[in-house]
């Protein structure tokens, strides 16, 4: 689901005592970010099979222009997870706005199940709404007019119908437009709706909401309908830091995860 209007499909994580699940977003993976590259890949040989669940909520990739895209490091990435699947870690992800366009070859490929967005899971009793975050920021009018366009099934198959050379300009083209854009909006309409944010976790009777995509990692209680909530916004990544969210037994934590060790305190 992509809009408030309907309700996902509830998802209970019925795990092991003792279990880990883990949540992450907005990586940003492109060539041209190599360190970024070499991190996450760390995570997912080092600290990631040691978990029950991971979550990728959005933005994994700074551009996706297809499943058939194979330029590297692509295919090591594409690897790389399905060894994780294949241990054992379950690993779900949601569309971000960057890389809408995964679909089901990837997931085939790495093991990989995409979920809607908004997803509603459950943890230790708790509904928690996972999303990517852009659905979030309803003041930004431009930015929805252009995700209703682009999120369009027509739109998308002209436009994997295109050679990849082309795909590969289209998508450098949009990101020197999205920057621009950006640099001419105030930091207020990026960022997520309060109002948007009651809106959803009432409708959906969570009491936790998880997402991305603003890059203003923080941790906000709110009273809902009358009742404590909590959002969560998780931390972008960067060459020399990625952090994730670590539920185990009731238990929420922030871990850094390090070029060093692939993960920290």
């Amino acid at each position: 689901m992509s809009s408030a209007a309907g309700r996902p499909p509830r998802t209970r994580d019925t795990l092991p005592e003792g279990a880990e699940t883990l949540f992450i977003a907005d990586l940003h993976l492109a060539p041209e970010r190599p360190e970024t590259i070499r991190l996450f890949l760390r995570f997912l040989a080092g600290r990631a099979p040691r978990a029950a669940r991971l979550y990728l909520l959005g933005d994994l990739f700074d551009a996706w222009i297809g499943d058939d895209d194979d330029t590297p490091p692509l295919p090591e990435i594409r690897a790389a997870l399905r060894r994780l699947t294949s241990g054992g870690t379950a690993c779900a992800l949601l569309h971000g706005n960057r890389d809408f366009l995964i679909g089901r070859a990837f997931c085939r490929d790495t093991g990989c199940s995409l979920l809607g967005d908004p997803a509603l899971i459950e943890l230790d009793g708790a509904r928690i709404l996972l999303m990517h975050g852009d659905l979030l920021c309803t003041d930004d009018i431009d930015y929805l007019r252009f995700r209703r366009r682009v999120r369009n099934p027509l739109v998308q198959r002209l436009f994997l119908w295109r050679s990849l050379n082309k795909r590969r300009a289209v998508a450098n083209d949009s990101r020197r437009r999205s920057a621009a854009a950006m640099a001419a909006k105030t930091a207020a309409i990026m960022d997520a709706n309060p109002a948007a944010v009651q809106a959803y976790l009432s409708r959906y009777r969570a009491t936790h909401l998880i997402h991305g995509h603003t890059h203003r990692p923080a941790d906000h209680e709110l009273t809902v309908n009358g009742q404590p909530a909590r959002r969560t916004v998780l931390a972008d990544w960067h060459p020399s830091r990625g952090e994730v969210l670590v539920h185990r037994g009731g238990i929420w934590k922030r871990e850094a995860v390090l070029p060093q060790t692939g993960v920290g305190d």
